[in-house]
């Protein structure tokens, strides 16, 4: 099988989606890499090659001289001041990250956005945004972004984004494995460009809190086992991600770890205010489950909370299970 080349790019990013991508895997991610035939030209935090042998690289595949499986870029770009990108320029090669960008994509079988400001521009586009962050194809979730609405790579898909802060190490591999096998066309990204195996999902999918969920047994402190929505901000049922059914590092979630979901793969996530409170309206979450009418959701919340056992209702508002579930009395042991 011929390898399939990737180059990693960092523009303006935390470091957190490669950080994500090196736990991937049970024998880690570059034996991952290596089982599919994936080749890492070279990544900025784990490549050994010197500035003048990176800069080489980065030249022959503008130039047409060398063959680019996927580029993936984690972080947005920084396109000011005035449009120069010199905001984030990559060391060694006196030319900005725009610049690289701009020049590598269109060379490149596929283009990969690697989290959520990779793709939409994320937290450094949030507020007033004075470096004129943007992710590669949308920014927030305007499409446009630093390589234009209109952009298709040499096999003729828009921006492959892997949105997440971070994303899933699974999603990372998984999508990186799927392009080296020829396996992503249009039909297997959604309308963000996100694929549509992890995207297909909500996170609220396979939460531990579900049956909370369901009677609406609501958490009003951090520590309690009730749902988040309610009160604690928790969008899961609006958030895109199977984030619950495959956990992180082996195990966990945000909600497992009792952290309410806070979309992160979503355009314009970053812009919300008080992560950990639900926005209301006449006492009503604002941000209701994905594909249901308001009316059906105060309608059914309000069955649920009239049908809740007490052992649920109890147990949501504390830190461990304070009434365990009762065996049926009409059944024999």
């Amino acid at each position: 099988m011929d390898s399939f080349d990737i180059l990693w790019l960092q523009g303006a990013s935390c470091g957190g989606c490669t950080m994500a991508a090196l736990e991937g895997g049970h024998s880690g991610w570059f034996a991952e890499l290596k089982r599919f035939g994936i080749n890492l030209l070279w990544h900025p935090s784990v490549s050994e090659a010197t500035a003048d042998e990176a800069v080489a690289i980065f030249e022959r595949i503008a130039s047409g001289g060398q063959r680019l499986g996927a580029l993936v870029l984690e972080g947005a770009v920084l396109r000011g001041p005035n449009g120069s990108g010199r905001f984030n320029m990559l060391g060694g090669t006196g030319r900005s990250m725009l610049h690289w960008v701009t020049a590598l994509a269109p060379r490149a079988d596929y283009v990969v956005a690697a989290g959520s400001c990779a793709a939409f521009g994320g937290v450094p586009m949030a507020g007033s945004n004075p470096t004129d962050a943007s992710g590669l194809q949308y920014a927030a979730a305007e499409a446009g972004g630093v390589l234009g609405a209109g952009f298709r790579s040499r096999a003729g898909l828009p921006v492959i984004n892997i949105a997440g802060c971070a994303p899933h190490p699974g999603w990372i591999s998984e999508t990186l494995a799927a392009l080296a096998l020829g396996g992503v066309d249009t039909a297997a990204l959604d309308a963000f460009g996100r694929p549509r195996f992890f995207a297909d999902h909500l996170a609220h999918h396979g939460c531990a809190r579900n049956e909370y969920y369901e009677f609406k047994a609501s958490a009003e402190e951090l520590s309690q086992q009730g749902c988040l929505m309610e009160h604690l901000g928790c969008k899961a049922t609006q958030a895109v991600g199977d984030c619950n059914q495959r956990g992180w590092n082996g195990s966990g979630s945000c909600t497992s770890g009792g952290y309410a979901c806070i979309a992160c793969t979503s355009p314009g996530f970053e812009t919300s205010q008080g992560f950990m409170e639900t926005a209301k309206l006449a006492g009503i979450p604002v941000g209701l489950p994905l594909d249901m009418p308001k009316a059906w959701f105060v309608a059914l919340a309000a069955l649920s909370k009239s049908a809740t056992p007490k052992r649920v209702r109890a147990n949501a508002a504390a830190d461990h299970i304070v009434v365990p579930p009762r065996s049926d009395p009409g059944r024999r042991p």
